[in-house]
């Protein structure tokens, strides 16, 4: 489902990774480890194709891959359901029921995106997982803002519903999602300080 090969990949134009190689198969997913500034966003981005590689490859199925980082992503203006209906229409997907529950949103319907806390706007935001249809999902520490119940509830939709579909996920996370996923620390993977060749890309 996902292959990595020799790919070396850059921040600011400065290369923070080099010699990354690995494959996730269908239906598993992989945990990104390292300190703070190694490296696990600039890798995420780029296997997501928000920035281009300095060298290597990354290939998955064309239009299955999808990238979630910290930022919500929901409309303010607009209910739990309107953002949900949003996500899936620009998918042309269906909104499935199940999606409230699974996330802890059935009681949050007709609430105002701009008026949730901070833990049920990461709810809704990861809930754009589940019906946006990708099958290669690149996280960036996900859990963010999230309380025990609620990472629970999303580590049970990765495993149970995600990955038992097929799909395939690339988390960088600092904490246990209880998932049974091997680990890729990135720390040997660290570009040689004065490295070149990074092209001058903006970071967002």
């Amino acid at each position: 489902m996902l292959t990595v090969q020799n790919l070396t990949c850059a921040r600011g134009g400065v290369p923070v990774l080099a010699g990354v190689s690995f494959a996730v198969n269908a239906g598993n997913a992989l945990i990104l480890r390292g300190p703070n500034g190694v490296g696990k966003t600039t890798l995420l981005r780029t296997l997501a194709g928000l920035q281009p590689a300095v060298v290597g490859d990354a290939s998955y199925p064309e239009d299955e891959g999808a990238y979630a980082s910290h930022a919500d992503g929901i409309k303010t203006a607009l209910t739990v359901t309107e953002n949900l209906k949003f996500w899936a229409e620009v998918h042309g997907a269906p909104l499935p029921e199940s999606i409230f529950e699974t996330f802890d949103l059935a009681d949050l319907r007709d609430r105002l995106g701009g008026t949730l806390s901070a833990g049920q706007k990461r709810r809704l935001g990861l809930a754009r997982l589940g019906v946006i249809g990708r099958k290669v999902l690149f996280l960036d520490e996900p859990t963010v803002s999230l309380d025990g119940f609620s990472v629970k509830l999303f580590a049970d939709w990765l495993q149970n519903t995600h990955l038992a579909a097929g799909g395939v996920a690339i988390i960088a996370t600092h904490i246990d999602l209880g998932l049974a996923a091997p680990e890729l620390d990135l720390t040997p993977f660290k570009a040689a300080e004065g490295a070149g060749g990074g092209s001058d890309e903006a970071f967002l």
